[in-house]
């Protein structure tokens, strides 16, 4: 079933619609905590999945006043630039160092380079789609499959370092949602239909998702924990009177530091200072800064230390 006349199907629209509302969710998340990296890694896959779905959706269409050839390339451009991007989310987003060649050199050599060679500049010329297709998936296919092993290689590495039912249960979601992403070059090759392609790679992300919310709901909870205990153990103010000072912190930030250490959240000191919550937002990142650190714990830890004799900031 298509959409608006279009050759997007039913499915396709409905994941792009749930996926644009997820933006708009996390931006909103993004924007209280943008210290917050793996959020912002996942951002920018949750964005190019939607370009991804959005042009394998429309595209080709001969009713859509741009050239078919263009429409192709636009179409598996997004799709390589997909699964390009792909072990650099695992790699930064799940702290793999193992994946660093795949993610930064491996792609670009064998994802990048023959999509630029077979579709750009070769399809361009000879108008073959099935031509560039044959010999340009080639390379691609048989990089995923060391791609798809050096990943769950990297995941399981990390993952037998802390054994417990939780990391294994992530683990085997993790391997869920990484094969649907490495059989892109076969659906590519046997031209296989919009809906399987969507829901497979769809369902991936969605794994995905549901692993980056729990992850992000467990730091949550040792944040919370940790800051709770150092408010309630409380910290020297001595020494941060003298990191105030180190730091250079303002007035304002000083403020809004004596805030958090009583486990104010941003909203309420916002509410007691009559300043926005992005104000706050806006003051503690540059704490942070200052400071070096990316959370408030970290922050509390730092400042209840002496500062360093005659360091430079």
């Amino acid at each position: 079933m298509l959409v608006f006349g279009t050759e997007m199907h039913i499915v396709t629209f409905n994941f792009i619609a749930l996926e644009i509302a997820m933006v708009f969710y996390q931006l909103i998340y993004t924007l209280s905590r943008p210290e917050d990296k793996n959020r912002m890694w996942y951002m920018i896959l949750l964005f190019l999945l939607i370009v991804y779905n959005i042009t394998g959706g429309l595209f080709p269409d001969p009713q859509i006043n741009i050239p078919i050839v263009t429409q192709n390339i636009i179409a598996y451009g997004s799709g390589f630039l997909m699964a390009a991007y792909f072990p650099y989310y695992f790699y930064k987003g799940f702290d793999l160092p193992r994946l660093r060649f795949q993610a930064i050199y491996g792609v670009l050599l064998f994802l990048i380079v023959p999509y630029l060679i077979f579709f750009v500049i070769g399809y361009s010329i000879n108008k073959n789609l099935d031509l560039a297709i044959e010999y340009g998936i080639i390379i691609p296919f048989f990089y995923s499959i060391i791609l798809l092993l050096a990943i769950l290689r990297a995941i399981r590495i990390k993952y037998q370092e802390h054994s417990t039912r939780t990391n294994f249960m992530e683990m085997v979601a993790v391997y869920c949602a990484v094969v649907p992403w490495s059989a892109l070059t076969v659906f590519a090759y046997f031209h296989v239909g919009q809906l399987i392609e969507v829901i497979f790679t769809n369902g991936g992300f969605l794994v995905i998702t549901i692993i980056f919310i729990s992850k992000s709901i467990t730091q949550a909870k040792i944040e919370y924990e940790q800051l709770m205990e150092l408010t309630i153990n409380g910290t020297q103010p001595s020494s941060f009177q003298d990191n105030y000072q180190h730091y250079q912190l303002t007035n304002r930030e000083i403020e809004i530091v004596q805030f958090i250490r009583q486990g104010f959240k941003y909203k309420l000191i916002g509410e007691t200072l009559f300043i926005s919550e992005r104000t706050v937002t806006k003051h503690v990142q540059n704490i942070f800064e200052k400071t070096n650190v990316f959370n408030r714990v970290e922050l509390l830890h730092k400042l209840e230390q002496q500062p360093p004799l005659n360091a430079s900031i």
